[in-house]
């Protein structure tokens, strides 16, 4: 793929994941199980992407964590919390007020010149 098209692509998807991980999230989960979601649902992300973002969402208070020792490897579990379902929420509004917007700019007639 065109190292342009790359940068663009990656652009666009970076806020997505952002959304896509606090609504998954809603239901507790670790880093790796949100990874294989994340793919399942169509959001390809690197473990070096997500992990920096799990810490950081968790740092502004829109996710919880805790850690699960009761298995043989302990697991950090993650959970939306209320500040990140209003911010989940309000990005999903958004989300669909933008996909919207796009929509009428491509459904338009051409102008004659």
């Amino acid at each position: 793929m065109d190292e342009t098209l790359e940068i663009h692509l990656q652009e666009v998807r970076r806020g997505t994941v952002v959304l896509a991980c606090l609504q998954l999230l809603r239901t507790p989960g670790y880093g790796y199980g949100l990874l294989e979601d994340l793919e399942r649902h169509g959001f390809a992300t690197d473990a070096n992407t997500l992990y920096p973002l799990l810490r950081r969402l968790e740092k502004q208070e829109y996710l919880t964590s805790e850690w699960n020792t009761d298995e043989a490897r302990p697991r950090k579990f993650y959970r939306t919390s209320t500040a990140g379902m209003s911010l989940a929420d309000t990005l999903t509004t958004e989300w669909a007020a933008l996909t919207e917007a796009i929509a009428s700019l491509t459904d338009t007639p051409e102008q004659e010149s």
